[in-house]
């Protein structure tokens, strides 16, 4: 089992980094036991995670063009561009304090959502690969740290039933769609020569329809029980508030919420009814970045479940902190 720490910045820097205070004990001797065994010490870092919740966070420098207003860490004279490099950083010197600061570090997660949130789209994790993938190929390490990084993305493909609690984002880390099909360009190679990686093959949809809402319904008065069911037992974070689906009207909210609950259902007749609400069309109503989906066979479904469960390999332990 992987143990790793995630990391989140709620300011743009925290100088002669040390681990919280409530939980220094524990994540020390966790250093100590890595230590005693020549083990490399694994760091989740989610740039994004600072920008969230927290509009006060410089946005720029979540990304690595260059923040227009370096953050000087007083304790080191270092001027910081970016978020990552201060994370990282951070930790080299909390375990410098830990009496650890030659142990090797290894970055398991690091990513960018497409949706689920006003932050999380295609053009910032487009920005935030551009990046990072070339930085890692140049072996530019952060100030503390020259050199080669070892470090792995987050995530494979899209998880539609992953919990929420953190956030609406959190089914949208994938660099591909949960139909196995890339999301963007981008070159893993850092050479930034970006073009569309290759997709799932030979995947089978279900047939081109949907469900959407009847307009000829009469009774209304059940709506929303309906829409909270589809919703509680499928995926309907597109919806939320900044997400690619948030612009629809009222009766577009309604269909998308019982489109999504119809696909799970692997477009069962009965899935389609909601009290006589909804009614199935052969007319595909996706607007603009809104993707009304098509579910995939369950065969395709499973072998690409297969795929997102090692694309999450190493995700399997958190310890959520922040520094001081």
């Amino acid at each position: 089992m992987l143990t790793s720490i995630t990391l989140q910045m709620a300011k743009p820097i925290h100088p002669l980094g040390r681990f919280r205070s409530d939980i220094n004990d524990i994540v020390t001797e966790i250093v100590q036991f890595l230590g005693q065994n020549n083990a490399p010490f694994t760091v989740n870092i989610y740039p994004f995670l600072s920008l969230y919740g927290n509009d006060d966070f410089p946005f720029d420098y979540a990304f690595f063009d260059g923040a227009p207003q370096p953050v000087l860490d007083k304790g080191t004279g270092i001027q910081y561009t970016n978020v990552f490099d201060a994370n990282f950083d951070t930790l080299v010197s909390s375990l410098k304090a830990a009496g650890h600061g030659d142990m090797p570090i290894i970055v398991g997660e690091v990513g960018w959502p497409t949706d689920g949130d006003k932050n999380a789209n295609m053009g910032n994790a487009i920005r935030f690969y551009n990046g990072l993938l070339p930085r890692l190929a140049g072996n530019r390490g952060t100030p503390l740290r020259p050199g080669y990084i070892e470090v792995y993305l987050f995530g494979l493909l899209d998880e539609d039933a992953k919990s929420i609690a953190p956030g609406n984002f959190e089914r949208h880390w994938g660099i591909f769609r949960y139909d196995g099909q890339p999301k963007f360009p981008m070159d893993l190679s850092g050479q930034a020569a970006n073009k569309l990686l290759v997709g799932a093959q030979n995947v089978q949809y279900l047939p081109t329809k949907w469900c959407v809402f009847n307009p000829n319904a009469k009774d209304l008065s059940k709506l929303a029980d309906n829409i909270n069911y589809a919703c509680s037992r499928s995926d309907c974070t597109a919806l939320g508030y900044g997400s690619s689906c948030n612009g629809l009207d009222t009766n577009g909210n309604v269909s998308y919420a019982f489109n999504m609950y119809y696909q799970v259902q692997n477009q069962d007749e009965f899935a389609c009814n909601f009290e006589g609400l909804a009614m199935v069309t052969e007319q595909n109503i996706s607007q603009g970045n809104c993707n009304f989906t098509i579910q995939i066979l369950t065969s395709s479904s499973s072998s690409l479940t297969t795929l997102s469960l090692m694309g999450s390999v190493f995700a399997t332990v958190f310890l959520t902190f922040l520094f001081l």
